[in-house]
């Protein structure tokens, strides 16, 4: 019985996550991250119909049937049997799994109980002990129900929000609104879930006012809010439904399991290769269109040079003269389906300009499709220099947001495979030939990634040795090395880390203070210490491929070279950072059925020389002393102290008088800190400066008003974590030298300048 070959550390969270998991959120939160789910990175291009031919606009695709399909059942069948045999914790299928997850799929789709009744939920109670015998007996009809009283109830409350933004509403009134409900009960009956409504509404509108939009323009707004949301969820399918229900059953299980559709597969794969073929654009919901929100950097589409973001794409032709395809009011995983294709071959796009009206003639640009770098998530580095005691430091820092591999390209032997670390590798050589003293790896949200790459990875700062222990199911242990004599970079070195670096980011993280072979700077990290499989449902099943998806299934449990493991605790920083991550709502230990932390005999390691205790808690108190005379460091430390004061806080006035005071103290701050920033000579105060609520959801704003971060671009040098990381590594530096120590024992660090620019440009690897 093959399993399929890819081994993972995991992308703990956003990497691996199922079409579903995007679809179905708490309704504060529903229009933005629904949004934000379908931002979906591609290969492009298309052509298209005439203006008279888009007038009759032919239909979307047919949605899959609302019923569960035979392939589905199959699906089902086979991931029981797998989690039922092979999981590392084998759970049986019985009534109590059904249970958990007839709780977990509602949660799912209604988690802070804005549209269900109690009287749903108690005609929903006859199915609540028999998920399991629906799966045995191929009978899976009663998720597709529930889903359709969710959509129904969504239609409900859409037409009662709309209703309520004919008239203005009355902001003298001395009311709240309750916008955290995650503990709620669920609503008695219809008329208190209006009068909930009601209050949501008159928040959204609300926020409006005091950015100063008229009434008009307040039920234009929302309106079309409150639409966009019902369309998206009326768009899901059959195939989420399902998606929806298997991934009750696996995340049941444990935190790290998950069933992935046949598309949902094919994104995967391609976070993991970071490549795929088409043309190089990023496409989001615009209304009614499918626009180009970006253009991925040396793609095809960007090479052509004809498509530019904001364009809409009206419709997609296949090759120099197929029938082109209208795409207008079509969900944007449909598009992208038409406009990904096979290198070599030829996709047209129709568009109009983000100025032209409807009515405008559309231009229509050919694009030839292929092979597309995703760029984003590869390695890329830059130098940041600074002066201390007369003394200028250089040190690299190489930015890794993913551990990938092209597990594809390296079993057909192709000899440029993508790796990260191969990138590294080079990224590394390029900061020894610029003379940096040293290096810092950024693995700041990285979720994680291929374990071999993990290890690979460690073997360019250590000689051979272990570097993980893996233990299976049945307790076996494995031990993971550094196959590789020699070392790649023998300098100084540290390690940055936070609450979002989980699994490969903890296994390199942990080897390296394992090792003593540098400093783990920053928070304390997500605390993944599993690893999963990807399981080939289709080949199992004896299905032709994309029949039955994928699934991702918790095979093994991975440990510290000492003997320790990162499940639940994480990797501890050897100097800690404040946490801008809350660890009891995101991390390992936030779940409720994560694997419970345990410890193993250590491996036979030999550790490089540490640093002693008093030049560690000299590094420690220099960054306590000199951290606070960093502007923006105080900032966040004052963001962060808000942060934990808004926690405490459930609900929100709705008096006008009340919320214009607390907008007049936010406008106020936000003007003392750009005069600070201005004051002291910051080029980029202006892009800094925080903003002052709009009332609208990022998805509603002009994309070229929004802030973006344009990770190609450069390393941020002024991010105030960073800056204090690369100062304790060059103490580090410095305390290794007599001379260079007594001058840091001598400079007084509250009158330091606390500086430090990029040295040179930011550069990605490429590919060899």
């Amino acid at each position: 019985m093959a399993l399929g070959v890819n081994f993972f550390s995991d992308y703990s969270s956003s990497h691996a996550s199922h079409l579903l998991r995007a679809a179905f959120f708490d309704v504060e939160n529903a229009v933005r991250k629904l949004s934000l789910a379908l931002l979906v990175a591609i290969g492009c291009a298309v052509q298209g119909l005439g203006v008279s031919a888009l007038q009759a606009k032919p239909n979307p695709p047919v949605r899959v049937a609302m019923a569960p399909s035979a392939n589905q059942a199959q699906a089902a069948i086979w991931t029981s049997r797998m989690l039922r045999s092979m999981h590392y914790r084998a759970v049986p299928l019985d009534d109590a799994m059904s249970a958990e997850m007839y709780r977990r799929m509602l949660e799912s789709m209604d988690s802070e109980h804005w549209f269900f009744l109690a009287s749903d939920i108690k005609e929903f109670d006859q199915y609540k002990n028999s998920f399991d015998d629906a799966i045995g007996e191929q009978k899976l009809d009663a998720p597709f129900l529930i889903f359709q009283r969710y959509a129904q109830r969504v239609k409900e409350r859409t037409a009662y929000s709309i209703k309520l933004l004919e008239k203005p509403f009355d902001y003298t009134v001395a009311e709240r609104f309750e916008f955290d409900r995650e503990k709620a009960n669920w609503v008695a009956d219809a008329k208190t879930m209006d009068d909930l409504w009601r209050k949501r509404v008159k928040n959204d509108a609300l926020r409006l006012v005091l950015a100063g939009k008229d009434q008009a323009y307040i039920q234009k707004t929302l309106g079309k809010r409150y639409a966009e949301f019902q369309r998206r969820i009326e768009e899901l399918d059959g195939d989420d439904v399902f998606s929806m229900f298997l991934n009750a059953y696996a995340l049941s299980i444990e935190p790290h399991t998950n069933y992935l559709s046949p598309r949902a597969s094919e994104n995967f794969d391609m976070n993991m290769r970071l490549s795929l073929e088409g043309i190089g654009a990023l496409l989001q919901r615009d209304g009614d269109y499918t626009m180009i929100s970006s253009l991925v950097k040396g793609g095809p589409a960007q090479r052509a040079g004809e498509l530019k973001e904001f364009d809409r794409v009206l419709s997609v032709g296949q090759g120099e003269s197929g029938e082109s395809v209208d795409v207008v009011g079509w969900r944007v995983d449909d598009v992208v389906d038409l406009i990904r294709g096979k290198r070599g071959t030829t996709v047209r796009l129709e568009v109009l300009g983000a100025d032209d009206s409807e009515s405008a003639k559309p231009r229509v640009i050919k694009i030839l499709r292929d092979k597309v770098k995703l760029e984003e998530q590869a390695a890329k580095k830059s130098i940041i220099e600074y002066v201390e005691a007369g003394r200028t430091h250089r040190v690299g820092v190489i930015d890794l947001p993913a551990f990938y591999l092209d597990f594809q390209a390296r079993a057909m032997g192709e000899a440029d495979y993508r790796s990260s670390t191969r990138d590294v590798s080079k990224l590394i050589n390029e900061l020894k030939d610029a003379k940096v003293e040293a290096i810092m790896i950024d693995l700041r949200n990285n979720g994680g990634g291929s374990l071999s790459e993990a290890t690979e990875l460690t073997g360019l700062f250590i000689d051979q040795g272990p570097v993980v222990q893996v233990r299976n199911s049945r307790g076996r242990v494995e031990i993971y090395d550094d196959p590789n004599a020699g070392v790649l970079w023998k300098g100084p070195m540290a390690v940055m880390v936070n609450r979002g670096s989980a699994s490969a980011s903890e296994i390199f993280a942990a080897a390296i203070q394992d090792y003593k072979r540098g400093l783990v700077l920053g928070e304390n990290t997500f605390g993944k210490g599993t690893v999963q499989q990807i399981v080939e449902l289709d080949r199992i099943g004896n299905r032709p491929a994309g029949s039955l998806g994928e699934l991702k299934m918790t095979i093994q449990q991975f440990f510290r070279v000492n003997g320790g493991s990162t499940q639940h605790k994480g990797v501890a920083p050897d100097i800690a950072f404040p946490e801008t991550f809350d660890s009891a709502e995101y991390g390992e230990s936030s779940y409720d059925n994560a694997l419970p932390y345990t410890e193993i005999e250590p491996a036979k390691y030999t550790a490089f020389s540490a640093l002693s205790g008093a030049d560690l808690s000299l590094i420690s108190k220099r960054f306590q002393v000199r951290a606070p005379s960093d502007q923006e460091y105080r900032f966040l430390m004052e963001d962060l102290s808000e942060r934990e004061k808004l926690k405490r806080e459930e609900s929100v006035s709705l008096l006008l008088g009340e919320r214009k005071t607390e907008r007049t103290e936010q406008e106020t701050k936000r003007k003392a800190r750009l005069a600070a920033r201005t004051a002291a000579g910051d080029a980029r105060a202006e892009e800094k400066s925080d903003t002052v609520d709009d009332g609208l959801d990022s998805n509603e704003r002009r994309l070229e008003t929004r802030k973006t971060v344009d990770r190609d671009d450069e390393i941020d040098a002024d991010d105030p974590y960073l800056k204090q990381a690369v100062r304790i590594l060059g103490d580090v530096v410095s305390v290794a030298t007599p001379k260079s120590r007594s001058a840091l024992l001598a400079e007084p660090l509250s009158k330091q300048a606390i500086s430090a620019k990029p040295a040179v440009a930011a550069t990605q690897a490429k590919p060899r």
